[in-house]
């Protein structure tokens, strides 16, 4: 949306993300993840953790039920959006604020991990989605349907 500013947050999920359906079927997943800040201290020669970051994470739509099914307790993720307020009162009737971020992207960290993606095949809502089987191929072998493998002479094919 224009004038509103990006956010991006790198974290840890911090519990498996819960995919629901509001009145009207709109697709909504919501998880959160923690973010821990490290320093490195000259003087013990040793990095040192700082406060965590605690984040709610609210993702739409189709995007909803990709995360749902992608995205686990414990996983990395790459999350950019938008940070949003919301104001409410707690049990003892003081007002409260939290805070959450309107995703626009979630993706996971390939720092310390490997993904394979599948893209995914769109299904009318509220309707379970069957993802694209991978390519059915091996540690060490190349798939038939790659025209990079079957290319012949030296330029690639674009």
């Amino acid at each position: 949306m224009s004038g509103e500013t990006t956010f991006t947050m790198t974290g840890n999920v911090v519990n498996d993300p819960e995919l629901r359906f509001t009145p009207s079927g709109a697709a909504v997943t919501n998880f959160r993840i923690a973010s821990t800040p490290r320093k490195f201290n000259r003087q013990t020669d040793q990095f040192e953790d700082g406060e965590p970051l605690f984040l709610g994470i609210a993702v739409w739509r189709q995007q909803a039920e990709n995360v749902a099914e992608s995205i686990t307790r414990g996983m990395r993720v790459i999350v950019v959006g938008r940070l949003t307020q919301r104001q409410y009162e707690d049990r003892e009737g003081k007002t409260r604020s939290s805070y959450e971020i309107q995703a626009d992207e979630v993706a996971p960290s390939l720092l310390r991990a490997t993904a394979v993606v599948t893209k995914a095949t769109s299904s009318p809502q509220g309707a379970p989605r069957q993802p694209q089987q991978p390519p059915a191929y091996g540690y060490g072998q190349q798939p038939a349907a790659n025209s990079w493998a079957t290319q012949q002479g030296d330029e690639p094919p674009f």
